[in-house]
């Protein structure tokens, strides 16, 4: 019998031509388009990176060139995600990354105007989009507004220098770099940044990619898709969707319903709060991190229950180019919140052998759940995403410097979601969905995952505090 990923190229190679250039996609792919057909508004999920600047930094027509050169090289960002007879495809266009300055309204936040833009989404539009907008403190100002790092958090070498991306407000604007989650992970992320800064600085007269180079890119994204859909229907084999079938059998969803009446009137639709922790030189272990997130569980859906929490892990396939793309598996790990034996060294001796089933895909574990005799229906709980610092690279426009900046209160697919910035520091960060959840339990979560990092928001005060 075939599996998921074996049934699903099967389903793509029957499909008619359609006189165009109609890709398969990943099962990582197939997940985030099958959700947001299934999403009421058709909302995608976006991975925004936002970059603060000095005021003039950043000229609109040069910035919209480097990007469709960059989009003209990677199939995948000038791909468009859709569902024909059933199956999910990217449909490949021609290039086009458009370049928005962001209006205000009268009185209206730079934060608030940015999340006004963000959710008016237009989900059959180009999958690259960038927003320019000039800040008033409500983005990247000393650590007060929505979602600005912690103070000197994340500055470059000029950090904190007059006409820097840290001076004063009424001199700096922010670039929003935001893509469909559906074309991009995190993997993908380091590499845009790094060659749209590149592309910037050959300017505007660079002109088109060589139609070879365009055609080399193409052949090589379609064979990595390839290559991966090959190794997912390995992957899922007799023993390892056992394996994944008895691993999530007391998994049951346990994120409540959402409030009535919540958020209120006016209220962003997510809370967050943030804390920059101690560190050791080598980094915080993914193990203890994933038991951190089981401390929060407990604290948000209480004692007694196994929660489904996700995590994205993979890479590409073994043969493939290093392509731009989505190909990171959403791995699931059964965070008990009951009085078992539990803590960093149990864990990791789970988390080990679930590495090795990683790259069953998400769809075909959550068959072999249900199959298993699970009630779960495939929705996660919560979600953990561990980034390095050290391996991303600035984004650097005209030799300038910009600083990652954070604009929160967007809406949040799922209850909650941890993000972990590895460095110097632990950055943590836990963003969550105020229809869902009280900012009040939200917090207090918050806090039991620093407490089970050996440490607590209030010893991180001098670095770091919680925001809402």
């Amino acid at each position: 019998m075939l599996s998921i990923s074996g049934q699903y190229l099967a389903r793509y190679r029957g499909l008619p031509p359609d006189g165009g250039v109609t890709l398969p996609v990943t099962g990582a792919q197939r997940r985030f388009i099958l959700v947001r057909a299934l999403d009421p508004t058709g909302r995608p999920d976006l991975v925004p990176m936002f970059f603060a600047f000095p005021r003039g930094t950043v000229d609109p027509v040069r910035l919209a060139a480097a990007a469709e050169r960059l989009a003209a090289l990677h199939p995948v960002l000038r791909g468009r995600p859709g569902v024909v007879r059933g199956t999910p495809v990217l449909h490949v266009e021609r290039p086009d990354v458009p370049v928005v300055r962001v209006p205000r309204a009268p009185g209206e936040e730079a934060g608030t105007a940015l999340r006004r833009a963000l959710s008016a989404w237009a989900p059959d539009g180009p999958p690259l989009r960038l927003f320019l907008i000039d800040d008033d403190g409500t983005v990247c100002g000393d650590g007060d507004g929505d979602g600005g790092a912690a103070p000197g958090a994340g500055a470059g070498p000029g950090g904190g220098a007059e006409g820097g991306p840290d001076g004063p407000a009424a001199e700096r604007e922010v670039l929003a770099v935001v893509l469909d989650h559906a074309v991009c992970d995190g993997t993908s992320l380091a590499r845009i940044v790094e060659e749209l800064g590149a592309a910037y600085a050959e300017g505007p007269g660079a002109g088109a990619p060589a139609p070879a180079d365009v055609d080399a890119g193409l052949a090589a994204y379609r064979e990595a898709v390839l290559l991966q859909l090959d190794a997912e229907d390995r992957a899922a084999s007799p023993e390892s969707l056992a394996y994944w079938g008895d691993r999530l059998r007391a998994v049951r969803d346990r994120s409540p319903a959402p409030r009535p009446g919540a958020p209120a009137a006016g209220a962003r639709p997510s809370g967050s709060a943030h804390a920059l922790l101690p560190s050791p030189a080598g980094g915080v272990p993914f193990p203890e991190l994933l038991d951190a997130c089981r401390a929060a569980a407990r604290a948000l859906y209480g004692p007694g229950h196994v929660v489904p929490l996700g995590y994205p892990w993979g890479g590409r396939p073994s043969g493939a180019e290093r392509v731009l793309g989505c190909f990171l598996n959403t791995v699931v790990f059964p965070a008990a919140t009951g009085s078992a034996p539990s803590g960093a060294g149990v864990t990791a001796d789970a988390w080990w052998d679930d590495l090795d089933r990683a790259d069953v895909p998400f769809d075909a574990v959550v068959h072999a759940a249900r199959e298993a005799g699970s009630g779960w229906s495939g929705r996660l709980d919560g979600l953990l995403t561990v980034d390095d610092g050290r391996q991303r690279p600035p984004l650097r426009l005209a030799g300038i410097e910009g600083r990652e900046v954070h604009v929160d209160g967007r809406p949040v697919r799922g209850p909650f979601a941890v993000s972990v910035t590895q460095g110097p520091e632990l950055r943590l960060r836990m963003v969550w969905d105020r229809a869902v959840l009280d900012d009040r339990t939200a917090l207090d979560a918050f806090d039991a995952l620093a407490g089970a990092l050996g440490t607590t928001t209030e010893a991180a005060s001098a670095t770091g505090r919680p925001l809402t």
